[in-house]
């Protein structure tokens, strides 16, 4: 046997050695092993940007649009363009492995981690997924699938146990992870839940399908800190426990095999797939890591400036959308996300981005010269934000940011340094540490009354000027990580500042144990009132020839941690776009969210662009869509109802520990659909600057079970200007023998045409896209018979129907 394959390198290891390869040597790092060559495999979070190894904000980090504007694209090529580029981050930050792309649906439009998913669909998830997949793996970075399965809510979700039936995980909500597995994806991660009484680190689930009937040959990893017990998941599928040092297994992992209760076979199972993982990644003798080149063609801010303007989706256009400079004197810009973009969600997969080009300044770069742009901005309820460059100095060095300092139970410093934030997710912790330390000098420009905040848990208190503002203990209430090390929650107290001198702020929290070291500081200055902000948005908006309002949601919106109550924009949002819009027919409304929001406003807006959270071209990418330089390239990868109430499936709350998925097959468009319902836009609608007319279909009267067919549709663009167009299409089976949807999406192409000329779109329809779970047989089936097709523009917009008869494949020899 080649002792340089995974089987000859696991013949030179005790079962010591090979149990340590299966718990993280420490939060980002798998164990190493010096006597076969092997060395730790650095793991990173990355589905918007690859952090490293370290939540600190001097490292900073490429911060692409999130998943749900790249679910907008529908767009795979530049999908896999934008994985190339998390690769090549992965390398310039020394990660073998990308903790992306996240798999779970948008099942509920409660959903609090909508920004981190593609879609509500399996098929364009599955597709998007698995495009991100080949560009980050084919430059020698690993691509993780998560999280595996059904993690679709946050609510609970360390706990939760979700009740579904094998058909519907089959078509639902493992179709994406199929489609991954079939991209050649190396890592799988379980989520922290439960479906169907089992937690999915010890699921049957991770053997089969995963591993046997898909023949995954990777390695399955825990989500941070979900491994419970030793041997139930040590008996399953699960390979590598994170993070470590410490984990059910180790020792008790080695006594459980000594004993009888685990299989060492098992273990060598897990071994195998480390150190296979290990030699695709570059870090096991003498594998090298396949450096293949991200294409040369685009820069990186070019590209992320593309994907900016392409996965916005423009929901609505009354002859407003694009802007022409030359028509312009004077243009309003409106609201507090035009200066503050959410540029990603919250939550672990946050990055520090060396900069986010902000829509005002994006708009102000456009028209410098020719167009006067008056802001208005309306501050929204939770304003407070951490102290940064932009508003301290260090009460020590004088320079820009804050000072950190950790000290002993005494008081005494045992470390100080210079930071640039006093969002301090990870400070040193040098032994003896007992207190975090940051302070600032703040420089306040407005008088009046200030909101101070601390961040953390435990005992904190927070002075200013040596005034006390708030003293007292706050016990952890959650087990949750990203809420315990990433999102602690601040308290605040006001004060008033009477001056525009600088203020000296210091916040200190006591560590305390199980409860993390994350420590935020907070400043908000004085807000005025929503009646006086929103009267000076309309006296600009007045004065101006076009007025473009930014609105979107908040931090405590949309984050990994929790879900959300409610689809309604915080504050005075609501009536700001009403006010403006009434006084000024060219009112542009850009939502900037991570999921669906109402807008009970959208009819009355002369145009109406989501943006999503487009990553540090925010301003960049919106300013081209805005004034024609792009086409908003998106369509909807998620239906958007007109209120929660309307929404066929909203529960994400647990009833005694279960979340039943009720709907089944039909959640999105499918339970509109079932419902009868009109949602206010459709899986698949978006907008261009041109117009198109669908001219001819080409499909097939019959086709064979289990084999592709391809729709060819012809097109003329009858616009003004060359655009873009995605072409859907749509199936349904109404004299089908199983439960269906009404319809259910299988297929797209995007196709793009000069003025009046005709472009044909192939669609094929591959063989999953027919087939449905029998759980009688457990096999995929495709009933023969007639089903329907329709071509369209969405869910919701027909443009064609015709019929394929799918005839049972002949069985010959």
């Amino acid at each position: 046997m080649d002792d340089r394959t995974p089987d000859g390198y696991l013949g030179k290891l005790t079962l010591e050695q090979k149990v340590r390869l299966l718990t993280g040597a420490t939060t980002w790092r798998t164990a190493g092993e010096a006597g076969i060559g092997l060395r730790e495999i650095v793991l990173s979070d990355g589905p918007a940007g690859v952090r490293g190894e370290a939540w600190d904000e001097r490292r900073t980090s490429v911060l692409l649009p999130s998943a749900s504007a790249l679910g907008a694209l529908w767009d795979e090529a530049l999908v896999e363009e934008l994985g190339g580029l998390l690769a090549a981050e992965a390398v310039r930050k020394g990660v073998d492995v990308v903790l992306a792309p996240t798999l779970n649906l948008h099942r509920s439009p409660l959903g609090g981690r909508h920004f981190e998913c593609f879609s509500e669909d399996p098929e364009l998830t599955g597709r998007t997924g698995a495009a991100l997949i080949r560009g980050i793996q084919a430059r020698g970075v690993a691509a993780t699938a998560k999280h595996y399965v059904a993690n679709d809510s946050e609510t609970d979700r360390l706990t939760v146990d979700v009740r579904v039936s094998e058909r519907v995980l089959r078509e639902v909500y493992l179709a994406p992870f199929e489609q991954a597995v079939e991209a050649g994806v190396w890592l799988v991660m379980a989520g922290y839940n439960s479906v169907n009484g089992t937690t999915m680190t010890a699921h049957p689930l991770l053997a089969e399908p995963l591993a046997g009937e898909w023949g995954f040959d990777g390695v399955v990893v825990s989500d941070w800190g979900a491994l419970r017990s030793t041997e139930e998941p040590a008996r399953a599928a699960l390979d590598l426990a994170m993070p470590g040092p410490q984990s059910p297994w180790g020792a008790l992992l080695v006594q459980a095999v000594r004993d009888g209760r685990v299989p060492e076979a098992a273990v060598d199972d897990k071994a195998r797939r480390l150190l296979r993982l290990a030699g695709r990644v570059g870090a096991l003798t003498p594998y090298r890591r396949r450096l293949v080149p991200v294409g040369r063609s685009q820069g990186t801010r070019t590209l992320l400036r593309r994907a900016a303007a392409a996965g916005c989706v423009l929901l609505g256009n009354r002859g407003v959308l694009p802007l022409d400079p030359a028509e312009l004197s004077t243009v309003a810009v409106i609201g507090a996300h035009a200066t503050s973009p959410r540029a990603q969600g919250g939550g672990s997969a946050g990055v520090f981005p060396s900069g986010v080009v902000t829509p005002l300044a994006a708009v102000r770069a456009r028209l410098r010269g020719r167009v006067r742009v008056v802001h208005v901005p309306v501050p929204l309820p939770d304003a407070a934000a951490p102290l940064d460059t932009d508003r301290c100095d260090d009460p020590r060095s004088g320079a820009p940011g804050v000072l950190l300092r950790v000290l002993d139970a005494q008081g005494r410093e045992l470390h100080a340094e210079h930071r640039l934030s006093a969002r301090q997710l990870e400070p040193e912790l040098p032994p003896g540490a007992h207190t975090v330390e940051i302070s600032a000098l703040l420089r306040p420009r407005q008088r009046g009354t200030w909101t101070f905040g601390v961040g953390g848990f435990g005992r904190m208190s927070l002075t200013v000027d040596g005034r006390t503002l708030l003293d007292g203990v706050f016990p952890r209430e959650t087990d949750d990580p990203a809420v315990v090390h990433v999102n602690p929650p601040v308290r605040e107290a006001s004060t008033e500042l009477s001056s525009k001198r600088p203020v000296h702020v210091v916040a200190r929290r006591e560590l305390v144990e199980d409860s993390g070291r994350a420590t935020v500081v907070t400043a908000a200055p004085p807000q005025p009132g929503a009646r006086d902000a929103v009267a000076a948005a309309v006296r600009a908006a007045r004065e101006a020839d076009a007025a473009i309002v930014f609105v979107g949601t908040t931090e405590h919106d949309e984050t990994e941690g929790h879900d959300r109550r409610e689809l309604s924009l915080a504050g005075c949002q609501d009536d700001l776009v009403r006010a403006v819009a009434a006084v000024n027919p060219r009112t542009v409304v850009v939502v900037n969210s991570g999921g669906p929001v109402e807008m009970p406003w959208r009819e009355e807006a002369g145009a109406l662009l989501l943006a999503w959270f487009p990553g540090q071209e925010a301003g960049a990418g919106l300013a081209d869509v805005l004034f024609g330089l792009r086409e908003p390239g998106g369509r909807l990868p998620t239906t958007w109802g007109a209120r929660l109430a309307d929404a066929p499936v909203t529960r994400t709350r647990p009833v005694e520990g279960g979340l039943d998925y009720a709907e089944g097959l039909h959640i999105g468009h499918r339970a509109w659909l079932r419902a009868g319902r009109a949602p206010a836009y459709w899986f698949g609608h978006g907008l261009g600057y041109t117009t198109w007319e669908y001219e001819e279909v080409e499909a097939p009267a019959k086709a064979t079970a289990g084999e592709a067919f391809t729709l060819r549709v012809r097109l003329r663009n009858t616009g003004a200007r060359a655009g873009r167009e995605v072409v859907q299409v749509y199936a349904a089976r109404p004299e089908s023998a199983v439960e269906r949807p009404v319809r259910w999406f299988v297929g797209y192409a995007a196709v793009r045409a000069e003025a009046g000329r005709t472009v044909t779109a192939e669609v094929e329809v591959v063989p999953r896209a027919l087939r449905h779970w029998s759980q009688e047989e457990r096999a995929w089936v495709t009933e023969p018979g007639p089903y329907r097709l329709m071509v369209g523009r969405s869910a919701g917009d027909p443009r064609w129907e015709g019929e394929v008869t799918v005839e049972r494949r002949e069985v010959t020899g």
